[in-house]
């Protein structure tokens, strides 16, 4: 047998009995991830974006909301831009539970990049799931024809109102795209069709449709857009 292989044998052994997180590639079976002090880090490194349950056995709210996170994993897990799910019980593992200044439960954080953030939404799957969708996408969706903006539109979902602005540029509703991140989608439509322009009723560019797909109202400004 030669080195390489024993070398290689020696590696497939310890990824099998190293516990933890062992590549981003762990979060695209939708499973909820079990943290400790031993895995924390090396998982908030190892994703983009992670959503971490931080809870206590004894907590009824945690049994509660443990089979939301169980449902929303899977589809978490195959968004555009995956979100990994895990949990830690806090009141087992005081050291990480101090670090992040938990003082409740269950309290649920949202790791961008490493960087935690307060998540205070829904907790029922579906609406925890459009939420979480919201937060990581972009400010400003910019649509480049017909097909990019069904898909876009179908792609957000029902729960929040849309902007699209036909013609307009992207610096024109960025400062409310930042501002109402967390309760509209905003995107731009750098190209679109005649037939766009019926679909979404509006006869002169730009201007600035909002809709909400829950709801049968719709409304068309063609500015100004200024202030």
């Amino acid at each position: 047998m030669s080195w390489l292989s024993i070398l290689c044998g020696l590696l497939l052994l310890l990824c099998i009995l190293k516990p933890g997180i062992r590549s981003s590639a762990d979060r695209l079976d939708g499973r909820v991830l079990e943290l400790d002090d031993s895995n924390f880090d090396s998982a908030i490194s190892s994703f983009d974006y992670i959503l971490v349950d931080f809870y206590a056995p004894w907590c009824g709210h945690c049994q509660r909301l443990s089979p939301q996170l169980d449902e929303a994993a899977p589809i978490l897990a195959g968004l555009k831009d995956p979100i990994a799910v895990a949990k830690l019980n806090a009141d087992k593992f005081t050291t990480v539970a101090r670090k992040y200044e938990i003082d409740g439960y269950p309290t649920l954080k949202l790791f961008k990049r490493g960087v935690p953030v307060d998540y205070n939404g829904p907790r029922k799957a579906h609406k925890l799931v459009s939420h979480l969708k919201k937060i990581v996408a972009p400010d400003v969706s910019i649509l480049g024809s017909d097909s990019a903006i069904s898909d876009f539109v179908e792609a957000v979902g029902t729960y929040f109102p849309i902007y699209i602005g036909f013609g307009l540029d992207e610096m024109v509703i960025s400062h409310l795209a930042i501002k109402y991140k967390r309760k509209a989608w905003f995107s731009v439509a750098k190209d679109f069709s005649g037939d766009a322009m019926v679909l979404y009723d509006f006869d002169k560019v730009p201007a600035l449709v909002v809709f909400h797909p829950n709801y049968n109202q719709q409304s068309v400004f063609y500015g100004p857009f200024e202030g």
